[in-house]
């Protein structure tokens, strides 16, 4: 076994020092990147200069590194698909690729990477697409410093910035993308990881989750999208120092649960949503050290979510803290710092000596009649809550904060 790997590695580094570099440009003997792929060997270098090149259906089958100097333009003249890598080994770097084809029956990409490994797709800015970046039964690589720019008006014709579509290890980081369908996509994608991206402006959502396990994603800004994330029917996701702000509209969120079992949200902040959590039968989930501000609510439990624990988070100023639509509760808030509270700490130990109840009675109004919100700052809604807080009828009993913070946590 050792002898082969030497041997393999011994076949691969002659190609390296055999490998050349191939130009591009208008007054070189190569003009076009397809032909430049023809004449390629395994393993060259193909540079692309700062010019126009109006071609599309470009296919990458063998090994190379794809180059641009001073971002050349790759125009795909609204024809389809413009490069497709289908070999493994590839790398793409610094191209500006527009205009690419819209269909309603194939999913036509800026790049699309079909059943290959071991790919880098980097600092490119695909702008006038219907795709962006299509990842497509493929594993083990990176796509990353990308600006994806499209111009989505409407769901049905338009597409994803990035989408993982079978795909597992593949690394999604310091991206931008703005004005598609879905910032980032991601379906049957296991082990991946997104990080340090911007997805904003987007049609639906920032990020989607589907039928995926096994990934994290942390340090991302999801705003002003139609919703901030989806994660729908998946497990074992961790979801780190990520921002939500400003997914504003009458079905919208910062964040969907849907079907989700043994995840981890922490460290996360929530600002000025619809609503900052919306879950729907979502299991064994630890919520912790997450700032909840500005929201309208700030987290809306829809019913089936057990064994969940919400510790040491931050409620600031929410319109409505919880919303519950259930009389069981089998969830844990302890050692949150809720704004609303007006407990009292005789000991000075930082917890309130009186136990908070985050679910308000009008909240539980609101949920079966929408129209009440007019009523939200009325008087006659702070004795309803008043007497639901002494005496529970409509709320679970046992939904309580026994250790309620006096002070807002700083991390």
């Amino acid at each position: 076994m050792k002898k082969h790997f030497v041997f393999l590695l011994a076949i691969l580094m002659a190609c390296l020092n055999n490998a050349q570099n191939i130009e591009v440009c208008s007054t070189c003997p190569v003009t076009t990147l397809k032909s430049a792929i023809n004449q390629a060997k395994d393993f060259d270098t193909i540079i692309v200069k700062k010019g126009t090149y109006k071609e599309h259906d470009i296919v990458i089958d063998k090994p190379l590194t794809v180059v641009g100097k001073n971002y050349p333009i790759i125009d795909g003249e609204l024809k389809g698909e413009i490069i497709t890598i289908t070999s493994d080994n590839v790398t793409v770097d610094g191209l500006f690729i527009i205009n690419v084809g819209t269909s309603y029956t194939e999913d036509y990409a800026a790049l699309r990477v079909r059943k290959s490994k071991h790919f880098e797709i980097k600092n490119l800015v695909l702008e006038k697409l219907f795709f962006g970046i299509y990842i497509e039964k493929s594993n083990h690589g990176k796509i990353f410093h990308n600006k994806i720019i499209g111009d989505a008006v409407e769901e049905y014709n338009s597409g994803n910035g990035i989408q993982l579509w079978y795909s597992n290890h593949i690394e999604v980081e310091h991206n931008h993308v703005q004005n598609v369908r879905d910032g980032i996509y991601l379906e049957f994608a296991d082990n991946c990881l997104i990080k340090n991206n911007i997805s904003t402006n987007n049609l639906r959502y920032g990020l989607h989750f589907m039928f995926s396990n096994d990934d994290i994603y942390q340090d991302n800004t999801f705003e002003n999208n139609g919703a901030g994330v989806a994660v729908m029917f998946s497990k074992k996701i961790k979801m780190y120092n990520n921002i939500f702000r400003e997914n504003w509209g009458t079905a919208s969120y910062g964040m969907l649960l849907k079907e989700i079992n043994d995840a981890e949200i922490i460290g996360n902040t929530f600002t000025e949503n619809t609503i900052g959590i919306n879950i729907e039968g979502s299991n064994r989930i630890v919520y912790k050290n997450n700032n909840f501000e500005n929201n309208g609510w700030a987290i809306k439990v829809r019913g089936a979510c057990y064994t969940n624990s919400f510790t040491e988070n931050n409620f600031l100023y929410n319109s409505f803290d919880i919303a519950y639509n259930s009389k069981v509760n089998d969830n844990v808030f302890d050692k949150n710092y809720w704004s609303n509270y007006t407990g009292y700490d005789l000991n000075k130990d930082g917890i309130g000596d009186v136990p908070y109840r985050p679910v308000k009675l009008f909240s539980y109004i609101v949920n079966r009649t929408p129209e009440t919100i007019i009523l939200l700052r009325s008087l006659f809604i702070d004795i309803i809550d008043f007497s639901e807080k002494v005496s529970p009828v409509f709320t679970p009993d046992n939904l309580l904060d026994n250790n309620p913070l006096t002070k807002r946590i700083i991390w």
